[in-house]
């Protein structure tokens, strides 16, 4: 238990994966069952095997991505007096333009089908709101101006640490409004998210406690 306490502290597993194999350690009933849930961890020191008895990390999966020619070059979004949307599986453009004006629009990526590189959004919210949800995976660059309302990116997760992972980069404007961006797993609301952070980072601050404590024992 101690080892994967000490992998999940080193980020070597998502909280799923370590939720999965701490429960299958805790029914484990011999000792190779045991080197099994710690193969393919490098702080573990024990090799990944080959055939059905080895024990991947799992982790959640990434965006679909599909290369660029395939995609259109622009898009407009607009939500005046009202709501623009775009969600489901849906093809972003290479460069979307997104307005809210007494209104808003959401942008939903969680399902949409990304293309490689990057993927520019350009956000005017006046008097209106424009509210982007990524996907896990998804590499976020922020870049805009609040005049008396806010360009918010602060959602709580780390970056991916893929160099080919997508960028989404946001640029854009919001007077007496707002531009958010927001990180879920598809079919989580902002409520699950939030929950599911705070447990992420207690159970973190508890496996390196516990892992400081076996270094220093």
């Amino acid at each position: 238990m101690d080892a994967l306490c000490e992998a999940f502290a080193l980020d070597e597993m998502d909280l799923a994966e370590f939720e999965r194999r701490v429960d299958a350690a805790h029914r484990a009933a011999s000792t190779e069952e045991l080197d099994r849930l710690l193969a393919g961890l490098p702080s573990a020191g024990v090799p990944a095997r080959a055939g059905p008895a080895a024990v991947a990390p799992r982790r959640t999966p990434g965006p679909t991505t599909v290369p660029p020619e395939r995609l259109r070059e622009r898009d407009v979004v607009i939500g005046i007096l009202g709501g623009g949307h775009r969600r489901g599986r849906w093809h972003p453009a290479r460069k979307t333009l997104a307005v809210g004006v007494m209104g808003g629009a959401t942008l939903d990526f969680r399902e949409a089908v990304l293309g490689s590189g990057v993927t520019e959004i350009h956000a005017f919210a006046f008097w209106g709101g424009i509210e982007l949800i990524l996907p896990p995976g998804v590499r976020v660059e922020c870049s805009g101006v609040g005049i008396m309302g806010g360009f918010d990116e602060d959602h709580g997760e780390p970056q991916p640490d893929d160099p080919a992972a997508p960028v989404v980069r946001l640029t854009g404007l919001a007077i007496m409004g707002g531009v958010s961006v927001e990180v879920r797993e598809p079919g989580e609301s902002s409520r699950d998210a939030r929950r599911r952070r705070k447990r992420l980072r207690r159970l973190q601050r508890e496996a390196r406690g516990r892992f400081g404590r076996g270094h220093e024992s």
